[in-house]
C-alpha cells in the first residue's frame, strides 16, 4: 500500500524517465537424461524524482518445464532519495552481508547510509514473508525447505507462494580505504522468526580486502548466535580468499569453512541459501571448500572461464576420515557481441567416488551442459 501511494505521489511529476525489458533464456541438459528450461521477462521502469530522487520498478514472469508452470514476481522496486552525504531506499531493495553467503537477495524494507571521513554507516530492516520463496530461498529450518519443495499451487497461492516469514535488520559500516589501502565492513545482522518455529539468529560479519597492484588477499568471518525452544548454540563460519588480476586474465583462489554440529557448537545456519558449487549447490552448514578460478579474455567480445572445487565436511573429527565429499569441474565460454547481448555455454560435472562419504565407491557422477541467453530488448 505504501508503494502505490507513494508511485501516484510521486510519478505525475516525473520529468525523466526510461523503460526497458529484459528476456533471460536458460537451457539445460543433465546427466540423469532431464532437458530443462527456464525463461524470465523481465519490464522496468526507472527515473528520476526531482533533483534528490529516483525510482526503479520491475517485475518479472517465470516460466519453466518440469512441469511447465507460469510465476509472476515483483521485483527490485525502489524508491532513492539521496543528499548531503545521507541516502534513503525503500520498497523492494537489495542487501547482501559483507560475506555474501549469510543473508543476500531482494528484501521489502528500507536502507538508510550515512557518508562521512570515516566511512559509510548504515542501518537497514526488511520483512521477507511477501517474496516469492525461490527467489529469496530460506531454509533455516526444516518447515522452511519443505515449503521450498512444495510446487506453486494456484488454489493455494497464500500457502505456496511466499517466502517464511521472518524480519531482518542490519547495521553497517563500510570503509574504502581503511588506512589508505584496505577496504574493510563490518555488520550486527538479527533475525527474527514468525513463523511459530521460534529460531532467532545473531551474526556479527566482517570482512577486509587488502590490495597489492595486481594482487589482492580478502579475509573474514562470523560469529553466528541462535536461539530457539531447545536453547542457545554460537556457531561460526570464515572465508579466505585471494586474486592476482592482469589486463586480460585473472586467477582467484576461494576457501570457505562453516561450523559443524558437535556437543559445543552448532552448525552454521545461514539466513538464504546461496548454492555452493555450480553441479553440487550444496547449502553452506556444515560445509567447507575449496575452489580455484582462473578467467581470461580472449578476445573483445570472448571470455572463458574454469573452476575446479573440492567439497569437505567440516566435521573432520568425528567422521573416522570420511570428510571428502567430492571435486567439482566448472568451465563456461561468454560471449557478449553487443552491450545487449550476452550468451554463456558452461558445463561440468561433481565427482563424488574421488571423496569418501559415499559408500558406494562407483557413485554416478552428476553432470550438466547449459546455455544461457540475455538480451536486453530495449
Amino acid at each position: 500500500m505504501l508503494f502505490i501511494i507513494c508511485y501516484l505521489i510521486f510519478v505525475p511529476c516525473l520529468w525523466a524517465f526510461d523503460v526497458g525489458l529484459t528476456l533471460d533464456q536458460n537451457a539445460y541438459y543433465s546427466g540423469d537424461n532431464t532437458i530443462g528450461y527456464k525463461g524470465l521477462l523481465i519490464p522496468r521502469l526507472s527515473g528520476l524524482m526531482g533533483d534528490i530522487g529516483e525510482f526503479y520498478f520491475s517485475a518479472g514472469i517465470n516460466y519453466q518445464n518440469n512441469p511447465w508452470s507460469n510465476v509472476p514476481e515483483l521485483l527490485r522496486t525502489e524508491l532513492f532519495w539521496s543528499q548531503g552525504g545521507m541516502e534513503l531506499s525503500l520498497g523492494r531493495i537489495s542487501y547482501s552481508d559483507p560475506l555474501g553467503f549469510i543473508a543476500s537477495g531482494l528484501f521489502d524494507g528500507e536502507r538508510f547510509s550515512y557518508h562521512t571521513d570515516d566511512g559509510t554507516f548504515g542501518f537497514g530492516a526488511w520483512y521477507t514473508g511477501f517474496i516469492y520463496k525461490k527467489r529469496i530461498n530460506i531454509e533455516m529450518t526444516k518447515g522452511d525447505k519443505e515449503s521450498n519443495d512444495t510446487a506453486l499451487d494456484y488454489d493455494n497461492l497464500i500457502g505456496s507462494y511466499f517466502a517464511p516469514r521472518r524480519i531482518l535488520a542490519a547495521i553497517d559500516w563500510e570503509h574504502q580505504g581503511l588506512a589508505e589501502r584496505a577496504y574493510a565492513r563490518f555488520s550486527l545482522l538479527g533475525q527474527f522468526d514468525l513463523t511459530g518455529a521460534q529460531l532467532y539468529s545473531q551474526y556479527i560479519i566482517g570482512k577486509m580486502i587488502v590490495p597489492f597492484k595486481i594482487f589482492a588477499i580478502s579475509f573474514g568471518g562470523c560469529l553466528e548466535f541462535m536461539e530457539n525452544p531447545k536453547g542457545k548454540n554460537i556457531a561460526y563460519a570464515a572465508e579466505l580468499g585471494t586474486t592476482l588480476r592482469t589486463a586480460s586474465q585473472g586467477l582467484s583462489l576461494l576457501a570457505r569453512y562453516s561450523s559443524a554440529k558437535s556437543d559445543s557448537i552448532a552448525a552454521f545456519l545461514p539466513v538464504t541459501t546461496n548454492a555452493q558449487g555450480q553441479i553440487l549447490k550444496a547449502k553452506l552448514s556444515g560445509l567447507s571448500m575449496a575452489s580455484l578460478d582462473y578467467t581470461a579474455r580472449l578476445h573483445r567480445s570472448f571470455t572463458i572461464s574454469l573452476t575446479p572445487s573440492y567439497f569437505f565436511l567440516s566435521d573432520f573429527m568425528n567422521t573416522s576420515g570420511k570428510f571428502l565429499i567430492g571435486p567439482e569441474f566448472f568451465g563456461a565460454l561468454y560471449w557478449s557481441p553487443l552491450p545487449d547481448i550476452n550468451v554463456n555455454l558452461g558445463g561440468g560435472a561433481f565427482l563424488p567416488s574421488w571423496g569418501n562419504v559415499k559408500s558406494e565407491p562407483d557413485e554416478k557422477i552428476s553432470w550438466r551442459v547449459e546455455l544461457n541467453l540475455v538480451l536486453s530488448l530495449f
